[in-house]
């Protein structure tokens, strides 16, 4: 059986020629560290200073081989490092992921953010509390920022894939909010019926990539992460117009309708809202690089 004992010397010599492997390979060196705290168990201080090296003896989680098996993964095949190391950082989270969920982006956050304030420019009372429903929960990233955010209200999260549920579940347990989020098997508001007329708030990161652009996105996304999660129909917007259609018989009048897009939707995203007729003080935010990423708007 292989060794989990290796000296400093021996991991500064390993982690440096996967860094310069990485740089080789077009991917950052960064994630070489991130591989070694989640998989091998080094503290991220001793990494950025370096002071491991000094060590006669490092106990590793898993041996040398099985972290280069890894590292060589993620280099030929381009299995994203979360995939790897099974979990993902979002908000102040550490979530577990794995190949049946979307890996959750550092721009989903503000979906959170935009939610509360739009509850605190609203005039419609006790939207804090209530109903809000996450539909396509995946890893549940959503439901657990609503359910922190808004601890008065109750989550109810849903996604066709019992896989993806399971990994939500998970995390909500592990961050203690499994009481507060009822997670539910089906298509988008179908399993919610009991709630017509009594949302809150809808918050959505649905499907809304061009089914023609998703063998042209970065091979870790087309590769890897689900197709269910990513394919928005020939123009992107099938998942969003269904949104747009069904939401406003479940939301509550002056209830939050509330999306995540993709850059150049925007325009069309706000004329399917103003044909439906049910919505008004539609909004479009942008994401911290300043491209046009959220559409919020209120239910009539």
């Amino acid at each position: 059986m292989e060794s989990l004992t290796v000296s400093g010397q021996e991991l500064a010599l390993w982690r440096d020629r996967a860094k310069q492997d990485a740089i080789a390979a077009g991917v950052s060196p960064d994630e070489v560290d991130w591989l070694l705290e989640e998989v091998a168990g080094l503290d991220k201080l001793s990494l950025r200073l370096e002071s491991f090296k000094e060590r006669s003896q490092i106990h590793l989680k898993q041996p040398l081989s099985v972290l280069t098996e890894l590292w060589q993964q993620r280099l030929q095949d381009r299995m994203p490092v979360q995939y790897l190391v099974g979990v993902a950082p979002w908000r102040h989270f550490s979530l577990k992921v794995a190949t049946g969920v979307l890996i959750p982006r550092p721009e989903t956050e503000l979906l959170v953010d935009i939610a509360v304030r739009a509850i605190q420019a609203s005039p419609t009372p006790d939207l804090v509390s209530g109903y809000w429903v996450d539909l396509g929960t995946g890893s549940g990233a959503i439901a657990l920022g609503l359910a922190e955010a808004l601890p008065d209200a109750r989550i109810y999260a849903t996604d066709t894939s019992a896989e993806a549920l399971a990994i939500a579940r998970q995390n909500a347990i592990a961050l203690g909010f499994g009481e507060q989020i009822k997670f539910c098997q089906g298509s988008w508001w179908s399993p919610l019926e009991a709630l017509k007329g009594r949302v809150s708030g809808m918050v959505s990161n649905p499907p809304y990539i061009p089914t023609a652009e998703i063998a042209r996105l970065q091979p870790e996304v087309a590769r890897h992460e689900p197709r269910l999660a990513l394919d928005g129909g020939s123009d992107g917007l099938d998942c969003i117009r269904h949104l747009v259609e069904t939401a406003p018989d479940y939301l509550r009048p002056g209830g939050i309708w509330l999306i995540e897009m993709m850059a150049g939707q925007a325009e069309q995203v706000v004329q399917l809202l103003q044909k439906r007729g049910c919505y008004d003080k539609i909004q479009i935010f942008c994401d911290l690089a300043n491209i046009e990423r959220f559409a919020l708007a209120y239910r009539c």
